[in-house]
């Protein structure tokens, strides 16, 4: 009966052991970032270190797991998975929020920033604040926005330095709504193409040309085939980052600080390399024969005031209000 007992007791032990240790590693949750991004591209490689370093100080609590070049759900559908509170987190351009709050794609409108610091000043207001508010009461968390990711310009055989030269140029542009409002008020004829048919289009003349940022113009080798590019600045190329409220809220304010404090470092490091690179990518489409031009900024803003008064959903006199933060 001694030995009997004995053995209940040992038994009983290693069960519990066993059931201790599972336990344990039940308390690591697993969160899984999406983005578009290929892993070359500083937006994946500062979201990589961001969670590298989130992993180490959170370790055995909680898993933050990279999946880049829309190897899971991207864009539309990654915005729903956060709205439906999963353990999820998307890099996704601050438009497609903008589905549930509108102006969230004012932020990304056209003609709005000259430089980095314009945009990011905005995003540091107490405007964005409000309108993150209103995400959050939408069951969206913004952890950021700042993931940018250059400016996009004007590439054409042409030589545009007014609107008036865009009249009747056929541009590609993505299948944005806000894309194409904003080349037809231009005076363009916008098409909209995916980016994987834009070469080949440009090589058959179905396009006159397109509009893209610097890295894409040296990637894409795009000297190869025109050789203007008008430094219109149109839109400025940026991410955000979401995760759900629910989400959010099941961890422990230690665990939000060094969240929070880590994708905000790993934003300035991004912004701080973008500039190095618009430097290196600049001389590679020169040094190939590519010529910039600037353009008249005055006149494209103006032309372009009209898309914020007729897009739907955004708030009376947006262009103002984010203008307004720009010059304080």
């Amino acid at each position: 009966m001694k030995k009997s007992r004995v053995l209940f007791v040992v038994l009983m032990s290693i069960f519990l052991l066993i059931a201790c240790g599972k336990e344990k590693e039940k308390k690591t949750r697993i969160i899984k970032i999406s983005h578009v991004f290929q892993t070359s591209e500083p937006t994946h490689i500062y979201i990589s270190q961001a969670a590298d370093r989130i992993n180490e100080k959170l370790k055995g609590e909680i898993e933050f797991q990279v999946y880049p070049n829309g190897e899971l759900p991207s864009y539309k559908d990654a915005i729903e998975q956060v709205l439906r509170g999963s353990d999820f987190i998307s890099v996704v351009d601050p438009s497609y929020i903008g589905d549930y709050i509108p102006d969230f794609t004012a932020l990304v409108g056209p003609m709005l920033y000259e430089t980095y610091e314009d945009y990011t000043k905005v995003t540091s207001s107490n405007f964005v604040k409000d309108l993150e508010k209103q995400a959050e009461e939408k069951g969206i968390k913004v952890l950021s926005l700042d993931f940018i990711f250059g400016f996009r310009h004007i590439v054409t055989d042409k030589i545009i330095k007014e609107p008036e030269d865009l009249k009747g140029v056929k541009l590609r542009v993505p299948a944005s709504k806000l894309w194409i409002d904003t080349f037809n008020a231009l005076g363009a004829n916008p098409v909209a193409m995916p980016w994987s048919e834009t070469v080949s289009a440009l090589q058959q003349k179905v396009i006159d040309g397109t509009e893209t940022t610097f890295s894409f113009m040296s990637n894409s080798k795009l000297y190869e085939l025109r050789k203007n590019v008008a430094l219109s600045g149109h839109f400025l190329g940026t991410g955000g980052v979401y995760i759900s409220t629910k989400v959010w809220n099941s961890f422990t304010d230690e665990q939000k600080k060094i969240i929070e404090t880590e994708i905000k470092q790993a934003a300035e490091d991004n912004i701080k390399k973008m500039y190095e690179l618009d430097e290196q990518y600049r001389k590679d489409i020169e040094n190939n024969g590519m010529l910039l031009n600037k353009v008249n900024l005055e006149a494209f803003q103006e032309k372009t005031k009209k898309v914020y008064d007729e897009f739907p959903g955004f708030s009376e006199n947006i262009y103002e209000k984010i203008r307004a933060e720009i010059n304080k």
